[in-house]
């Protein structure tokens, strides 16, 4: 989700999926701030809902903004049958290292549960 479209968010009431395991930060004042300020204008989402909701943005925006860089090696052919060479940049690893991280989570999740 773009940080643009959190406003119209926290009005529909989303939920997302929750890990059991829970982040602990402090804040600069001016941060605490703002976020004060956004649980008064959006009363119905808490202090650490909208915190977490502001990291996931920001989290897929970084994802979205990661440079791509060619590689060498021809991945697929694009619909009028141009080469589209692979990523060799961040966005792969990244990717690679968030699927191995979920399915440890969710792994330890399923094992906390049993």
């Amino acid at each position: 989700m773009r940080i643009k479209a959190l406003a119209n968010h926290w009005e529909k009431q989303a939920k997302a999926t929750l890990t059991s395991e829970e982040y602990s930060f402090r804040l600069p004042l001016e941060d605490a701030a703002k976020i004060a300020a956004l649980a008064e204008m959006y009363p119905k989402r808490t202090k650490n809902e909208i915190l977490g909701e502001l990291v996931s943005a920001a989290l897929e925006e970084l994802e979205t903004n990661f440079p791509y860089i060619q590689g060498s090696r021809v991945t697929e052919h694009d619909e009028m049958g141009d080469p589209i060479y692979e990523d060799i940049g961040p966005t792969p690893r990244f990717l690679d290292l968030c699927k191995k991280y979920h399915s440890v989570i969710k792994k330890e999740q399923k094992a906390a549960n049993s």
